[in-house]
């Protein structure tokens, strides 16, 4: 299995809990020696994590100015902005 195959197949490993044991075993194999995809799965499986659980996050008033600031820059820049 390589990566392409492998983030195809991820949402198989998440979505069912009927998934087939070789598939499974094939995924398990490829995340073993690909740190790359380790990485891929990992942050899937915490975002969804999130969204199940619907935790809020809290930001700092700084941090949420300088992220509001970057967006309308970005923003701004595409000329997306109302």
């Amino acid at each position: 299995m390589n990566c392409t195959e492998f983030i195809a197949k991820l949402d198989e490993l998440f979505e069912r809990h009927n998934i087939h044991e070789q598939l499974r075993e094939e995924l398990r194999a490829h995340l073993v020696q690909c740190e790359h995809c380790v990485v891929t799965y990992n942050t899937t499986k915490q975002t969804i994590e999130i969204y199940r659980d619907h935790e809020l996050y809290e930001l700092p008033n700084e941090l949420q100015e300088q992220l509001h600031t970057a967006i309308m820059a970005r923003c701004a820049q595409a000329k997306r902005c109302p």
